[in-house]
Protein backbone atom coordinates (compact mmCIF):
# COMPACT_ATOMS: atom_id res chain seq x y z
CA UNK A 1 0.00 0.00 0.00
CA UNK A 2 1.17 3.72 -0.79
CA UNK A 3 2.73 5.54 1.94
CA UNK A 4 0.09 8.40 1.23
CA UNK A 5 -2.79 6.28 2.93
CA UNK A 6 -0.56 5.59 6.07
CA UNK A 7 -2.88 7.59 8.27
CA UNK A 8 -6.33 5.54 6.88
CA UNK A 9 -8.28 2.93 8.24
CA UNK A 10 -8.46 0.22 5.68
CA UNK A 11 -9.92 -3.15 6.38
CA UNK A 12 -9.76 -6.02 4.19
CA UNK A 13 -12.72 -5.53 1.59
CA UNK A 14 -15.30 -7.98 1.77
CA UNK A 15 -16.26 -8.30 -1.77
CA UNK A 16 -19.73 -6.01 -1.05
CA UNK A 17 -18.58 -2.73 -2.43
CA UNK A 18 -21.48 -0.59 -1.06
CA UNK A 19 -20.53 -1.85 2.51
CA UNK A 20 -16.97 -1.98 2.01
CA UNK A 21 -16.87 2.00 0.66
CA UNK A 22 -19.74 3.01 3.47
CA UNK A 23 -17.32 1.17 6.46
CA UNK A 24 -14.06 2.73 4.77
CA UNK A 25 -15.93 6.27 4.88
CA UNK A 26 -16.91 5.98 8.24
CA UNK A 27 -14.16 4.22 9.66
CA UNK A 28 -12.16 7.43 8.59
CA UNK A 29 -14.73 9.84 10.19
CA UNK A 30 -16.67 11.12 7.02
CA UNK A 31 -20.28 9.34 7.53
CA UNK A 32 -22.25 12.06 5.60
CA UNK A 33 -20.07 11.65 2.67
CA UNK A 34 -20.69 7.75 3.05
CA UNK A 35 -24.42 8.38 2.26
CA UNK A 36 -24.14 11.33 0.07
CA UNK A 37 -22.14 8.60 -1.85
CA UNK A 38 -24.74 6.03 -2.01
CA UNK A 39 -27.45 8.93 -2.84
CA UNK A 40 -24.60 9.55 -5.72
CA UNK A 41 -24.39 6.09 -6.85
CA UNK A 42 -28.46 5.50 -6.93
CA UNK A 43 -28.98 8.29 -9.35
CA UNK A 44 -25.89 7.83 -11.56
CA UNK A 45 -27.77 4.31 -11.83
CA UNK A 46 -31.11 5.93 -13.07
CA UNK A 47 -29.42 8.49 -14.99
CA UNK A 48 -27.49 5.34 -16.89
CA UNK A 49 -30.95 3.47 -17.49
CA UNK A 50 -32.02 6.54 -19.00
CA UNK A 51 -29.13 7.38 -21.19
CA UNK A 52 -28.50 3.40 -22.05
CA UNK A 53 -24.66 3.84 -19.89
CA UNK A 54 -23.60 1.13 -18.01
CA UNK A 55 -25.24 1.25 -14.95
CA UNK A 56 -23.47 -1.26 -12.52
CA UNK A 57 -20.43 1.21 -13.99
CA UNK A 58 -22.36 3.98 -12.75
CA UNK A 59 -23.40 3.01 -9.36
CA UNK A 60 -19.57 1.85 -8.55
CA UNK A 61 -18.07 5.60 -10.01
CA UNK A 62 -20.73 7.47 -7.85
CA UNK A 63 -20.26 4.97 -4.42
CA UNK A 64 -16.06 5.72 -5.13
CA UNK A 65 -16.22 9.51 -6.76
CA UNK A 66 -15.90 11.13 -2.82
CA UNK A 67 -13.34 9.15 -1.37
CA UNK A 68 -11.20 11.00 -0.95
CA UNK A 69 -13.16 12.93 1.55
CA UNK A 70 -10.75 11.28 4.47
CA UNK A 71 -8.04 13.52 3.43
CA UNK A 72 -8.84 17.13 4.26
CA UNK A 73 -8.18 20.14 2.24
CA UNK A 74 -5.13 20.83 3.73
CA UNK A 75 -2.92 17.90 3.37
CA UNK A 76 -4.21 17.58 -0.58
CA UNK A 77 -1.89 18.35 -2.19
CA UNK A 78 1.05 16.96 -0.91
CA UNK A 79 -1.09 13.78 -0.90
CA UNK A 80 -1.50 14.69 -4.91
CA UNK A 81 1.81 14.91 -5.00
CA UNK A 82 2.66 11.65 -3.47
CA UNK A 83 0.52 9.73 -5.33
CA UNK A 84 1.81 10.89 -8.75
CA UNK A 85 -0.85 13.13 -9.61
CA UNK A 86 -0.03 16.25 -11.63
CA UNK A 87 -1.27 19.26 -9.79
CA UNK A 88 -2.70 22.09 -11.74
CA UNK A 89 -2.04 25.79 -10.54
CA UNK A 90 -5.62 26.05 -10.16
CA UNK A 91 -6.10 22.98 -7.71
CA UNK A 92 -2.76 24.73 -5.85
CA UNK A 93 -5.06 27.76 -5.06
CA UNK A 94 -8.80 25.70 -4.35
CA UNK A 95 -7.49 22.19 -3.34
CA UNK A 96 -10.89 20.80 -3.00
CA UNK A 97 -10.80 20.51 -6.36
CA UNK A 98 -8.35 18.14 -6.71
CA UNK A 99 -10.34 15.34 -4.70
CA UNK A 100 -11.66 13.98 -7.75
CA UNK A 101 -8.18 12.86 -8.95
CA UNK A 102 -7.14 11.81 -6.13
CA UNK A 103 -10.59 9.60 -5.70
CA UNK A 104 -9.27 8.49 -8.96
CA UNK A 105 -6.43 6.98 -7.37
CA UNK A 106 -7.50 5.39 -4.17
CA UNK A 107 -10.62 3.65 -6.35
CA UNK A 108 -7.45 1.77 -8.28
CA UNK A 109 -5.10 1.81 -5.32
CA UNK A 110 -7.91 0.38 -2.42
CA UNK A 111 -10.79 -1.04 -4.24
CA UNK A 112 -8.97 -2.48 -6.97
CA UNK A 113 -11.21 -1.05 -9.76
CA UNK A 114 -9.63 -1.40 -12.96
CA UNK A 115 -12.22 -0.23 -15.49
CA UNK A 116 -10.30 2.51 -16.99
CA UNK A 117 -14.11 4.08 -17.86
CA UNK A 118 -15.17 4.15 -14.32
CA UNK A 119 -11.68 5.62 -12.84
CA UNK A 120 -11.96 8.69 -15.34
CA UNK A 121 -15.44 9.47 -14.55
CA UNK A 122 -14.39 9.67 -10.95
CA UNK A 123 -11.42 11.46 -12.23
CA UNK A 124 -13.72 14.61 -13.67
CA UNK A 125 -16.41 14.39 -11.76
CA UNK A 126 -16.43 17.78 -10.03
CA UNK A 127 -15.57 19.61 -13.37
CA UNK A 128 -16.42 17.41 -15.92
CA UNK A 129 -13.40 17.61 -19.10
CA UNK A 130 -13.26 18.49 -22.86
CA UNK A 131 -14.67 14.78 -24.76
CA UNK A 132 -16.18 13.42 -22.09
CA UNK A 133 -17.86 9.92 -22.50
CA UNK A 134 -21.29 8.93 -21.41
CA UNK A 135 -20.21 7.97 -17.93
CA UNK A 136 -18.69 11.37 -17.21
CA UNK A 137 -21.73 13.11 -17.60
CA UNK A 138 -24.28 10.67 -16.00
CA UNK A 139 -21.90 10.61 -12.84
CA UNK A 140 -21.13 14.41 -13.08
CA UNK A 141 -24.77 15.21 -13.39
CA UNK A 142 -25.71 12.55 -10.24
CA UNK A 143 -23.58 14.24 -7.76
CA UNK A 144 -25.15 17.81 -8.80
CA UNK A 145 -28.46 16.61 -8.49
CA UNK A 146 -27.39 15.03 -4.91
CA UNK A 147 -24.87 17.57 -4.08
CA UNK A 148 -23.43 16.92 -0.34
CA UNK A 149 -24.98 19.86 1.18
CA UNK A 150 -28.29 20.65 3.43
CA UNK A 151 -31.25 21.36 1.36
CA UNK A 152 -31.88 21.36 -2.26
CA UNK A 153 -29.31 22.57 -4.89
CA UNK A 154 -29.88 26.16 -6.06
CA UNK A 155 -29.84 24.84 -9.69
CA UNK A 156 -31.72 21.78 -9.24
CA UNK A 157 -35.19 23.27 -11.14
CA UNK A 158 -32.83 24.47 -14.17
CA UNK A 159 -31.18 20.93 -14.27
CA UNK A 160 -33.87 18.35 -14.26
CA UNK A 161 -35.92 20.08 -16.62
CA UNK A 162 -33.18 19.90 -19.07
CA UNK A 163 -32.43 15.94 -17.94
CA UNK A 164 -35.49 14.98 -19.79
CA UNK A 165 -34.21 16.85 -23.05
CA UNK A 166 -30.69 15.09 -22.84
CA UNK A 167 -28.01 14.59 -20.14
CA UNK A 168 -25.34 17.39 -22.38
CA UNK A 169 -28.13 19.77 -21.69
CA UNK A 170 -28.44 19.20 -18.18
CA UNK A 171 -24.16 18.84 -17.62
CA UNK A 172 -24.60 22.32 -19.62
CA UNK A 173 -26.66 24.06 -17.28
CA UNK A 174 -25.14 23.38 -14.99
CA UNK A 175 -21.38 24.76 -15.56
CA UNK A 176 -23.56 27.40 -17.21
CA UNK A 177 -25.13 28.60 -14.03
CA UNK A 178 -21.07 28.60 -12.60
CA UNK A 179 -20.51 30.80 -15.09
CA UNK A 180 -22.96 32.62 -14.88
CA UNK A 181 -21.18 34.18 -11.87
CA UNK A 182 -17.41 33.00 -12.41
CA UNK A 183 -16.42 36.46 -11.16
CA UNK A 184 -17.22 35.44 -7.52
CA UNK A 185 -15.51 32.12 -8.11
CA UNK A 186 -11.78 31.70 -6.83
CA UNK A 187 -10.77 29.55 -9.66
CA UNK A 188 -11.90 28.49 -12.89
CA UNK A 189 -10.11 24.86 -13.61
CA UNK A 190 -9.09 24.59 -17.24
CA UNK A 191 -11.02 21.56 -17.88
CA UNK A 192 -14.57 22.84 -16.63
CA UNK A 193 -13.54 26.12 -19.09
CA UNK A 194 -13.18 23.17 -22.01
CA UNK A 195 -16.46 21.72 -21.02
CA UNK A 196 -18.36 24.53 -21.26
CA UNK A 197 -17.14 25.36 -24.49
CA UNK A 198 -17.42 22.62 -26.06
CA UNK A 199 -20.94 21.94 -24.55
CA UNK A 200 -22.07 24.48 -25.56
CA UNK A 201 -20.54 24.76 -29.39
CA UNK A 202 -22.71 21.41 -29.08
CA UNK A 203 -25.61 22.47 -27.93
CA UNK A 204 -25.53 25.74 -29.77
Amino acid sequence: MKSAYNSLVIEPLSGNLRNDIVNFLRNNGCPKTAEHSIRVGNEARKIAGQFLASIASAEIAGYLHDISAVFANDVRIQVSRDLGIEVLPEEETLPMIIHQKISKEMARDIFHIQDQEILDAIGCHTTLRKNATLLDKVLFVADKIEWDQAGSPPYLNQILPHLDHSLDHAAFEYIDYLWRQKEKLRVIHPWLRDAYDELREKIE
